[in-house]
């Protein structure tokens, strides 16, 4: 995950989480030694409680400065606790990342880190948002071998020529070229 900004530096996921208290681990060493830090007695940095999509949610981010963790260059963990409680279900998730970063402590608060965290999902939810809602994708019934895999590929490909040849809207950019046969011809630059 890399940020910029004003204070740019790289930003690591160490990718494991504690959801539904399970834990998923694929980083070992580091991520134990992030995860065993003092958390509790760390004070808090930001906190941010936020109501929309039929849910509540809260989000808690501590940092820690250290020098004993075996990543090159890594300066800071964060720890970020979301609690998101659904209206319509009433049920309640609890989910904690754990993430290391370059930027030595005081080159940015806490709300500056919780903005380049969220950042980070919204791009990288973008492309998934698009293939759900626009290509209907969870709706689906290819569920064979390679298929599922080719066809995400190409929603990928049709997303990816829309948006180069200036598109925002994706579902507009369909529409459109729906009615002219050959403008997906010609952003690939295939006719003549």
């Amino acid at each position: 995950m890399s940020t910029t900004g004003p204070c740019s530096g790289r930003l690591e996921a160490l990718i494991p989480t504690l959801t539904n208290r399970r834990i998923r681990s694929c980083s070992g060493i580091r991520f134990g030694r992030v995860r065993r830090l003092p958390w509790r007695e760390i004070t808090l940095d930001h906190c941010e409680r936020t109501r929309a999509h039929h849910r509540q949610e809260i989000r808690r981010l501590k940092t820690a400065a250290f020098d004993h963790i075996d990543y090159p260059d890594a300066k800071q963990a964060l720890q970020v606790v979301r609690w998101r409680g659904d209206f319509t279900s009433g049920k309640l998730t609890i989910e904690r990342d754990y993430l290391i970063t370059s930027l030595p402590p005081g080159a940015a608060n806490g709300a500056q880190l919780a903005a380049w965290i969220r950042g980070h999902w919204t791009i990288e939810n973008l492309p998934h948002h698009v293939r759900d809602r626009t290509f209907r994708e969870d709706d689906s019934k290819i569920r064979t071998a390679a298929l599922p895999r080719t066809m995400a590929s190409l929603r990928n490909l049709a997303i990816s020529v829309h948006r180069q040849d200036g598109h925002t809207n994706i579902a507009a950019a369909l529409r459109q070229t729906a009615r002219e046969r050959l403008r997906p011809l010609t952003a690939l630059g295939i006719t003549g």
